[in-house]
């Protein structure tokens, strides 16, 4: 019997679980801070992902018949390092590109940042984390002159009494979470601001807080008018001010126009509302906390910016008690972008334009640093290359054919490549189109360091040995350098990737200089910068800009276009509890899969009633960019303008299709969130929509029409079982 006391490898909460591998693998809750021995329905399944009959066991190779068909690792490596040395001899270094996850361990996200960089030349390295994370750590930087989702341990909100959540369905994302809000919530003061009556929603009930069931894309003056309320009240901390901010004169004019009648009228949230929303988080013990609903906008950056500039009004950061923070997503959302995978980054969040920084991270890897490419450019934009100036890429933990803005030119850009490379454990939508896909090891086979949404740095340990024909990551990346005459060096162990991480990590803002997998397999806390101790509360004496103050950096806002015009609604996007991303684990455990087996829209009864549309109904939801169709759930928990999609499921039922690759233009992060669609019953499809978000034995299949090439291999399809709902 072998059992390793590991992390979820799910969401960035990282709930603390113990792994026993015995003939089969079970897992069961650990005491840990975040989770308090609680895990969600994903949590107590994850075991079945390890010994999943849908697991890759050797890697594949496309034939010329258009299938994939299994191939030895030396095939498969030498058949990658030639067409990375083929592309780069044919068009030059920045033809080749790297697509990298937030799931990967700091170990891999490092490795892979270096081996773009250096192993192959390249700028054109970016993640999907480019698509959750972007928006919050550019108004983070530029506040605090710090990206950390939460500056304070998570434990800190137990005692609040009150909290302002801005889109974040923390019920249905980070179930062990909703402990941490007992405090505000016995107290009165869970404050939730969604134009969906979710589940997180709904725990404001019965007295114990408020929804402000804003309209879509209203978020950002919903907090200008909250800020103008503060200051027009008296209730902003002048003192604060003062002393630990600057900027204060701006942000003050900026919000002078949204006076709480103008801010009513264009989020509908009544000005009653409004008010005892500012004297509450004035009155002590707050917290403003955000999530992916109010970032994932092309004015996500000013709407995070806003949030902290209320924060910062009230004195509520860096404060015993009090604070703001942004509710990380992905495992290693915090992690995987401080060390590399993002375009313009270098290890310790520095940038790559800076000389130091160059000079320190090269000496560390020893090569020049005038060998080390420029900045990249961002997720949206590369993908937007596929096919044109990029001839091969490389994607490690990620689907982007399901997760990028408008996935069906996402997916023709794919096979106009030269050659797509896909590291998996699963064959993902991606997958099926790439022409070699290597079989990667899971979380529970391997070693390694994830950060949590706290900045807290945890040990992901091995349970069980991975499957034969699976190797890690670090082990992929070490052969392709070595075939391809790398410079550097390029260990395949864990911890000494983890100690050279380190290295390159020191100085930086997320230093790691005095971590190594010996000093945390002690169970020391460990929260990011650690040079010779902890920072749990970075901000308590002073910010990270030079002078130690915040800065208060005034945004605009534009109402939004009055919605439902011309028959067209706003489509927001979302989770389910029993799904994940992208779906490629999720979709492929029974019990999860039974219990949300496919996207289903919801629709308000007026709207339903409107358009003719009744409960189970088929609908088909449409824009310029394709079609969905999905299944009606009817329903007053949404606003009459404004429908929901889930965005797990591939094939017709992927929302995605919807969505634009319009983006941010700070943080580079894609509009899903607020897209013009109209909807009406499905005359086409008088039975089931083309595909649910279930495993099918037919790539073609699960996305009928779709140009893909064709034979590609399915694992199979795995039985469904109904789930009774699991609670923390």
């Amino acid at each position: 019997m072998s059992s390793a006391d590991t992390h979820c490898p799910y969401c960035a909460l990282q709930c603390a679980m113990t792994v026993t591998h015995e003939g089969s693998t079970t897992v069961a809750g650990r005491d840990f801070p975040t989770n308090r021995g609680g895990l969600c329905a994903k949590g107590w399944t994850s075991a079945e992902l390890l010994a999943s009959p849908h697991r890759l066991r050797m890697p594949l190779m496309r034939r010329s018949d258009g299938t994939l068909a299994e191939t030895t690792w030396n095939d498969a490596l030498d058949a990658v390092a030639a067409a990375f040395r083929d592309t780069k001899a044919t068009h030059g270094p920045d033809a080749n590109a790297i697509f990298g996850g937030g799931g990967l361990t700091n170990e891999k996200a490092y490795q892979l940042g270096k081996f773009a960089r250096v192993a192959l030349g390249t700028s054109r390295i970016d993640y999907n984390g480019r698509f959750c994370m972007s928006s919050a750590a550019a108004a983070a930087n530029q506040a605090f002159g710090m990206d950390r989702g939460l500056p304070f341990p998570v434990t800190d909100l137990d005692d609040a009494e009150t909290i302002l959540l801005l889109g974040s369905n923390v019920a249905a994302t980070m179930p062990p979470f909703l402990a941490h809000l007992a405090g505000a919530r016995a107290a009165g003061g869970l404050i939730v601001v969604d134009p969906r009556r979710s589940a997180t929603a709904r725990l404001t009930e019965d007295g114990a807080g408020t929804h402000l069931q804003a309209a879509p894309g209203t978020d950002l003056p919903l907090l200008l008018g909250l800020t103008h309320i503060a200051l027009a009240e008296g209730l902003a901390d002048r003192a604060y001010i003062e002393v630990r901010t600057s900027g204060f004169d701006a942000v003050r004019r900026s919000v002078a126009q949204w006076w709480p009648e103008r801010t009513a009228s264009t989020t509908g949230v009544p000005v009653a509302q409004l008010r005892a929303t500012a004297r509450r988080l004035a009155a002590g013990r707050s917290y403003v906390l955000t999530g992916r609903g109010v970032e994932q906008h092309v004015d996500g950056t000013a709407t995070a910016t806003a949030a902290i500039n209320l924060a910062l009004v009230l004195g509520l950061v860096g404060r015993e008690g009090s604070g703001y923070g942004t509710l990380t997503g992905q495992g290693n959302g915090q992690g995987g972008r401080e060390h590399g995978q993002k375009a313009d980054q270098l290890p310790g969040y520095r940038s790559i334009r800076d000389p130091e920084a160059r000079r320190h991270v090269a000496g560390v890897w020893g090569v020049d640093p005038d060998t080390l490419p420029d900045a990249g450019i961002p997720a949206t934009a590369l993908l937007a290359e596929l096919g044109g100036p990029v001839k091969t890429l490389l994607v490690a933990g990620s689907n982007v054919v399901v997760s990028a803005p408008d996935v069906e030119a996402v997916r023709a850009n794919l096979t106009a490549l030269d050659t797509l490379i896909v590291l998996d454990f699963f064959l993902s939508e991606t997958a099926e189109l790439a022409d070699i896909v290597l079989p990667v090891l899971q979380w529970a086979e391997e070693e390694g360091t994830m950060t949590s949404l706290e900045g807290r740095v945890i040990r992901r340990r091995q349970a069980l040995p991975g499957p034969d024909g699976a190797r890690s990551e670090l082990w992929i990346m070490s052969e392709i350098a070595r075939r391809l005459g790398a410079a550097s060096t390029w260990s395949t162990d864990p911890a000494e990737v983890f100690d050279e991480l380190a290295r390159a990590s020191e100085g930086g803002v997320a230093d790691y200089s005095g971590l190594s997998h010996a000093l945390l397999d002690t169970g020391v806390e460990a929260y990011w910068p650690y040079r010779s101790e902890s920072t749990p509360r970075p901000f308590t004496e002073r910010f990270a800009h030079a002078d130690g103050r915040a800065r208060l950096v005034p945004v605009s806002a534009t109402p939004p276009a009055p919605t439902d015009r011309g028959g067209e609604l706003t489509l927001v996007t979302g989770r389910y509890l029993q799904q994940y991303q992208s779906g490629t684990q999720t979709r492929r455990v029974a019990e999860l899969n039974g219990a949300r087996p496919e996207a289903r829209l919801e629709i308000h009864p007026a709207t339903a009633s409107r358009l003719g549309i009744r409960e189970n109904a088929l609908v088909a939801v449409s824009n310029e960019r394709g079609t969905v169709r999905a299944r009606a759930t009817v329903t007053t928990d949404i606003r009459h303008d404004t429908v929901f999609l889930p965005f797990h499921y591939a094939g017709d039922e992927c929302a995605n299709r919807l969505t634009e690759a319009i983006v941010d233009p700070t943080s580079a992060m894609p509009e899903f969130k607020r897209t013009r669609v109209r909807v009406a019953p499905d005359a086409a499809a008088p039975g089931a929509p083309t595909t649910t978000g279930a495993v099918t034995t037919d790539a073609r299949a699960a996305a009928p029409h779709v140009v893909e090439r064709p034979g590609v291999l399915m694992a199979g399809h795995s039985d469904h079982r109904p789930q009774e709902e699991m609670h923390v």
